[in-house]
């Protein structure tokens, strides 16, 4: 994409990245800090156009279009992420890879990947301060506050598009470490419970299982290690439901490690005086796709925070006392 900025208009080509994105969101994303209703006042009123003509807010661009944008303010925001947090710089380090289309990091459990609900910046937030020439990083799939690993990162519309379209045919793997309550039972290799999500009076949302209304839920799971009182397992998940994992592993009797939604407080007990551990058990490891550009096979692996590593480590430690 170019653009010349001149003192009334800008004019904008189009290129790969943004071919068959709709004018209107092209231009919300483009415009940062104009409201929605000044950008489709700009449209209604025919003073955006594309090759020199009017067009309407659903219009989706094409290659080489030329975009003319009257002059609009902006409104100016204060950087609300500080440069110098130690969270924020701590990401550098845990990017696992990175090329010109995307990355993947190694998101720190307790970082929210994104701001809202009292937060006043997330992961993505932060990257986008990290890497301000980056105009178009995304979020290309969450993990929930607490859980830690692997999290892909588009920095390219196109890229976002083609990764999106492999979560929704199921090509995209990604394997999670969990330790849950008990002997996980090796039979035990898929779960396919419906997921509800129903929010409290609290405005806490949490996720039951329901196999009338829920949503059609996949997970697959296999044994790691066992140890006295608890089980690692591998749960990878075929569909994406929020907090499916942890509501697949509870309705089986083996909830997580210090999940303090779905948990059990006595494991939680237990695990924490053995082991240390604070903080959820559950562990994006690693992922599996097809790269968008050059098309070869990509597997990235994060590895455990020093809380997980140490907690396993004291798990085998009591293992070989029994």
């Amino acid at each position: 994409m170019s653009e010349k900025t001149g003192l009334q208009v800008s004019f904008v080509t189009i290129g790969e990245d943004h071919l068959g994105q709709r004018i209107d969101n092209f231009l919300i994303t483009h415009l940062k800090g104009v409201p929605k209703s000044a950008v489709y006042k700009i449209l209604r009123k025919g003073e955006v156009r594309v090759n020199k003509k009017r067009i309407k807010p659903v219009y989706k661009l094409q290659l080489n279009d030329v975009i003319r944008i009257p002059p609009i303010k902006v409104a100016e925001k204060e950087e609300f992420v500080p440069k110098k947090l130690d969270k924020v710089k701590q990401l550098e380090d845990a990017i696992l890879f990175e090329d010109k289309y995307l990355m993947v990091i190694n998101k720190p459990s307790g970082m929210a990947v994104h701001g809202g609900s009292g937060l006043s910046y997330g992961l993505i937030e932060a990257l986008r301060v990290l890497r301000p020439e980056e105009r178009s990083l995304e979020l290309v799939h969450r993990l929930d506050r607490d859980t830690s690993g692997c999290l892909l990162i588009s920095k390219r519309r196109s890229v976002l598009t083609d990764l999106h379209k492999q979560l929704r045919e199921k090509t995209m793997e990604k394997n999670y470490w969990a330790l849950v309550d008990g002997q996980w039972d090796s039979k035990t290799k898929n779960v396919t419970e419906g997921l509800r999500k129903n929010t409290l009076k609290s405005g806490e949302r949490v996720v039951r299982v329901d196999n009338t209304e829920g949503k059609p839920s996949h997970t697959r799971f296999r044994v790691l290690e066992r140890y006295a009182e608890c089980s690692l397992v591998q749960a990878s998940p075929v569909t994406g439901r929020t907090h499916q994992i942890r509501v697949h592993t509870q309705c089986k009797g083996h909830p997580i490690a210090c999940d303090d939604k779905y948990g059990v407080a006595e494991f939680d007990q237990y695990v924490n005086k053995l082991t240390g551990l604070n903080r959820l058990f559950l562990h994006a490891h690693d992922l599996r796709f097809m790269h968008p550009k050059n098309e070869t096979t990509m597997h990235v692996e994060a590895p455990l925070d020093n809380a997980l590593q140490n907690c396993i480590k004291k798990l085998r430690a009591d293992n070989e006392q029994v």
